[in-house]
C-alpha cells in the first residue's frame, strides 16, 4: 500500500517576488507563465529577459481544451528550458499540461499520458491557498469538446521546485481568498476520509483543516466584514493557508477527492461557479449523507477533531462549521445559481458516469438514488 507521494524536489518559500526572482536566476531561457494583473504588479521589474505568455489572453475560466491547446501552440514559439508558472490553480495546471505535452494536443496529451516526458523544469508557484496544484501531480481540464470535466495525473507533471510567496496573495479579493481557501479545505477533509488514506495523509489533512478553520475564526474576530482589520488579519495570516494549502494538496495527491468535488463539477461545468464555492455547495451535504450511512469509523474522528477546532458539540460540528464560513462566504442553494430540477437527473448520470475515478475516494460508496439525493437536498 503506498502510504505517501510528494512529488517536488523541493518547496521554497520568500517574502517577496525580487527575493526569488533573484535566488532563482530569471532570464532569457525561462517562459514565464502568469495572468497581466500578476505580471503587471508584481513580475515586471524582475524578468531580466525572460519569455512571458499571459494565459488570460485565451479566456478567464477554469482552464478548457480549447484554450490548452492554444497555449501549446503559443510556447512552441519560444526557446526555453525551464517553465515558472505564477498565478492560481489554473495557471498552474495549463502550466503542467505545456510542459509535458511538447507541442502536442491536449487531447493527445490526456488520451496516452503515460507516454509523455517532460523535457523542460517546471516551478510552480500559487497566487492562490487553494488547490494545491504546486505540490500535487493532477490537472483539472473542462473538456468542452466532449461536455465534461477531467482530471488527470502523472508523475511527469510535479513541479521540480514548488515556491510559497506570501506577498503574491496580498490583496487577494475577499471572494477569491475565500473559495481557494475552501478549496483546500475540502481537499483536506476528504482525503482524510477517502479509503486511500494512510498516516501520513491524515496526519498532513488535518493540520490542514485546524489550520484553515482557526484562520477562519481569527479573521472573523479581527473586525466586521469588509473591514480593514479583516483584511490585516487575513494577510497576517497568509503564509499559514499557503502552508495549510500546501499540506492538503499533499493529502490528496494520495488520498484523493471525492464526491464533493464530483458533484460540484457539475455545478461549475454547466454554471461556472466557482470551484471552491461550488465545492461548498456541495460539501457539508455529502458529509450529512456519508453519516446517515455510517456514522463511526474516520468521520467520527473528522467530527470529534472539527468539534475541537470550532468549540462545538459534536452532533452541531456541521452546523457550526457553516455558521463560521457563511460570515466569509453566504453559502447558497443550488437554485440561487440557475439550477433547475430538470437539471438534477442529469447532474446525477454525469457524476455516475464520467466521475468514477472520484467516486472510488469516497468515504462510503454512494449510488445513483444517494447522489441524486444529496442534489434534493442541496437545491
Amino acid at each position: 500500500m503506498k502510504l505517501l507521494t510528494v512529488g517536488p524536489k523541493d518547496i521554497f518559500q520568500f517574502p517577496t517576488v525580487k527575493d526569488f526572482a533573484d535566488a532563482f536566476d530569471l532570464g532569457p531561457k525561462d517562459l514565464v507563465v502568469s495572468i497581466a494583473m500578476i505580471h503587471d504588479k508584481f513580475l515586471k521589474p524582475y524578468l531580466n529577459g525572460a519569455n512571458v505568455l499571459l494565459v488570460d489572453k485565451y479566456g478567464k475560466q477554469e482552464p478548457t481544451d480549447v484554450m490548452i491547446d492554444e497555449i501549446i501552440a503559443d510556447a512552441g514559439k519560444f526557446d526555453y528550458d525551464r517553465i515558472v508558472a505564477i498565478g492560481g490553480g489554473a495557471v498552474m495546471d495549463m502550466s503542467k499540461v505545456v510542459a509535458v505535452a511538447n507541442g502536442a494536443s491536449i487531447d493527445d496529451v490526456i488520451d496516452h499520458l503515460p507516454d509523455f516526458k517532460r523535457t523542460v523544469d517546471l516551478v510552480l508557484i500559487p497566487t492562490t491557498c487553494g488547490t494545491g496544484s504546486e505540490v500535487t501531480e493532477i490537472a483539472a481540464i473542462n473538456r468542452t469538446r466532449l461536455g465534461c470535466k477531467a482530471g488527470i495525473a502523472s508523475p511527469e507533471m510535479f513541479a521540480d521546485h514548488a515556491v510559497l510567496i506570501p506577498e503574491l496573495l496580498y490583496g487577494l479579493p475577499d471572494h477569491v481568498f475565500m473559495t481557494s481557501s475552501l478549496d483546500a479545505l475540502v481537499h483536506s477533509v476528504e482525503s482524510t476520509l477517502s479509503p486511500n488514506s494512510t498516516p501520513y495523509t491524515k496526519l498532513f489533512g488535518y493540520e490542514a483543516m485546524k489550520t484553515i478553520l482557526n484562520g477562519y475564526k481569527a479573521i472573523v474576530a479581527a473586525g466586521a466584514p469588509g473591514s480593514d482589520e479583516r483584511r490585516a488579519k487575513r494577510n497576517e495570516l497568509m503564509n499559514d493557508f499557503l502552508i495549510a494549502s500546501d499540506y492538503a494538496g499533499i493529502s490528496f495527491d494520495t488520498g484523493g477527492c471525492a464526491a464533493v468535488h464530483a458533484l460540484s463539477y457539475q455545478l461549475g461545468g454547466k454554471y461556472h461557479v466557482p470551484h471552491g464555492e461550488s465545492n461548498y455547495a456541495m460539501f457539508t451535504g455529502v458529509l450529512r449523507n456519508y453519516m446517515e450511512i455510517k456514522s463511526d469509523g474516520e468521520i467520527a474522528k473528522l467530527n470529534a477533531v472539527l468539534a475541537d477546532v470550532l468549540g462545538c458539540d459534536v452532533a452541531d460540528v456541521y452546523d457550526e462549521m457553516e455558521n463560521l464560513i457563511n460570515q466569509l462566504l453566504p453559502k447558497k442553494a443550488l437554485h440561487e445559481y440557475g439550477v433547475t430540477r430538470e437539471d438534477l437527473p442529469e447532474f446525477t448520470e454525469r457524476v455516475m458516469t464520467t466521475q468514477e475515478r472520484l467516486m472510488r475516494n469516497n468515504f462510503v460508496p454512494l449510488d445513483a438514488d444517494r447522489v441524486r439525493k444529496i442534489f434534493e437536498e442541496l437545491y
